[in-house]
């Protein structure tokens, strides 16, 4: 009986700390705007050549047996899907990426929220 108490004890004492870490986590995740290296106001024509240039260094043809190149890939063109149609958009700079999981989550069809990024990670 004793070690169960010492054991919720260690678990309270250290839930703080970790809901932090985790807030950490998610707040400093890099935007799609980061992503493609252009800043928020961009032009769709920026967001093209950024794009181009960042997927040119990042493919998986250019970079065999590069698992980070990979995903990096995948992050790209996740955000270059995203930043190129208006509407996601508009939500994704009003809402974020949570929003705009929850609004294509929410339409019907639509691939169901699959992404690049989610195709690459399995």
């Amino acid at each position: 009986m004793r070690s169960s108490s010492v054991c919720s004890k260690y678990w309270v004492g250290i839930w703080a700390p970790l809901k932090f870490v985790l807030f950490l986590l998610v707040w400093i995740r890099k935007s799609f705007y980061d992503v493609l290296q252009v800043p928020k106001g961009a032009s769709e024509d920026q967001i093209k050549r950024s794009y181009r240039k960042l997927a040119l260094k990042y493919h998986p043809d250019k970079n065999p047996d590069n698992e980070e190149a990979t995903k990096r890939f995948a992050e790209i063109n996740n955000a270059y899907e995203v930043l190129t149609d208006q509407e996601k958009r508009k939500i994704y700079d009003r809402y974020g990426e949570e929003g705009l999981k929850q609004f294509q989550g929410g339409r019907g069809g639509g691939g169901g929220g699959m992404n690049m990024q989610d195709i690459f990670s399995r």
